[in-house]
């Protein structure tokens, strides 16, 4: 049996891969308002938990100015993708092992 991917495991990094890798690869990604309103975390918790997945290098971060307003915008890596798809292979396996 495979094992879980302990970085993207805990919820709310389970919840911004699962939105990221939702679009398409070529896609811009999801600015952090949006994924705060996606995720339910505040401004801390989720700047902490995207940096934990920009360490692992799962998603890339681009921080920029939208007229005098600051926009981050974080979109997942092909590593990021194929790490979160790896994690669902298993917990679907969890779950057939669970349903057999």
């Amino acid at each position: 049996m495979n094992a879980p991917d302990e970085i993207i495991h805990q919820p709310i990094r389970l919840r911004i891969m699962a939105a990221l890798t939702a679009l398409p690869a070529e896609a811009e990604g999801i600015d952090f308002v949006h994924l705060k309103k996606l995720t339910g975390a505040t401004d801390g918790n989720l700047g902490a938990h995207i940096e934990h997945l920009a360490r692992a290098a799962y998603v890339a971060v681009d921080k920029a100015f939208v007229g005098r307003r600051p926009r981050t915008t974080v979109k997942a890596t092909a590593g990021g993708r194929r790490a979160f798809e790896r994690h669902v292979a298993f917990l679907r396996s969890v779950i057939d092992g669970a349903t057999s």
